[in-house]
């Protein structure tokens, strides 16, 4: 990152979970940021991360994005915002889907429209794969999450609005890995639903590189995707009981409401306009007006025979592969 952020206050909207944690332990080792605020609306884990942290640089705000009220005491005086507050759980999503609509959707808005009446400089939206071809309502409610970070981009002349975009996160907060863990401490046989299914692995690591890639880079309604292994979820089984050399069973259980057989974090139609960034994808915002009678006459080109990009036809790894790749994390390294 360069000097632009450099004694500039950040504030992390759901800083009290795994995404917002991470972001935080990333910038309180550096000297970028003067002040950053967690505002979420659990005060147990407000209070868990002042006695954990016990740094003054940390400030604290209890209120939910749903409250446009609640949001303003936080964003005031703030440069950057980092929105990581979502209803992320696919099955809750399914059953009450519009707890997704007002925590994804209408919060978003909420904060962004806070954001730019507070002249914030740039903010960070964070979406997932769910949200490209979205078949389940967590996924639904995050591809609306893009479509009003984007059109709020254009109306806002003072606040770049950017998003990133992102697979399945490592030990992440309610994640199959922590599942996978828990299991084989109790003893019990590891659950997956589809042993053929597919899955992004992402560490939190390359979630936050992937978000300051974007403080950086971002144009407003850019969306950032990170290029990622994939494995299926057998085999990212196989390789936790193979580290954890243990011998618990492996059951079975079937999908779930509203699972997919692979993730995509491109779409065809994204790809076909996709900036190749290296260890990224850009995906540039429609920036058309409403005037289409331009094109009444002259039609827009044929898409190009392009695939998407998803868990399938990305590079796949083997158990061994995964096994090397959980290494990395710290949830694994202390399994002995």
């Amino acid at each position: 990152m360069d000097n632009t952020i450099k004694n500039k206050v950040l504030l992390i909207t759901g800083g009290t979970g795994s995404f917002g944690t991470a972001v935080l332990n990333k910038f309180l080792v550096t000297e970028y940021f003067k002040e950053i605020r967690i505002f979420s609306r659990d005060e147990k884990k407000q209070d868990d991360m002042r006695n954990h942290y016990k740094n003054d640089k940390i400030k604290y705000y209890i209120g939910d994005v749903r409250d446009y009220v609640s949001i303003e005491p936080a964003m005031k005086g703030v440069d950057y915002v980092f929105h990581a507050a979502a209803l992320k759980q696919v099955p809750s999503c399914e059953f009450f889907p519009m707890q997704a609509v007002k925590t994804n959707v209408e919060g978003t808005q909420n904060v962004l429209r806070a954001a730019t009446h507070f002249k914030v400089k740039k903010v960070i939206c964070l979406s997932t794969d769910k949200a490209a071809y979205p078949i389940n309502a967590m996924g639904i409610s995050k591809a609306m999450m893009e479509k009003v970070a984007i059109a709020e981009s254009r109306n806002s002349s003072d606040t770049i609005i950017c998003l990133t975009r992102y697979g399945n996160v490592m030990a992440s907060r309610g994640s199959v890995i922590p599942l996978f863990l828990h299991q084989i401490e109790k003893g019990e046989s590891l659950t997956i639903t589809d042993p053929n299914m597919t899955r992004f692995l992402m560490s939190l690591d390359d979630a936050v590189e992937l978000v300051l890639f974007a403080f950086k880079n971002g144009q407003p309604g850019d969306i950032f995707i990170n290029k990622a292994p994939a494995s299926t979820i057998e085999d990212l089984a196989k390789a936790i009981l193979e580290l954890k050399k243990t011998d618990n069973k492996i059951k079975i259980i079937g999908t779930r409401h509203g699972e997919k057989l692979f993730e995509t974090l491109c779409t065809r139609e994204e790809m076909a306009k996709a900036e190749d960034m290296g260890e990224f994808y850009r995906i540039p915002a429609d920036n058309r007006d409403l005037n289409y009678s331009q094109y009444f006459s002259d039609g827009k080109s044929i898409l190009p025979d392009i695939s998407d990009y998803n868990s399938h036809n990305t590079t796949r790894l083997d158990v061994k592969g995964v096994k090397q790749l959980l290494l990395n994390l710290e949830e694994i390294k202390s399994l002995d």
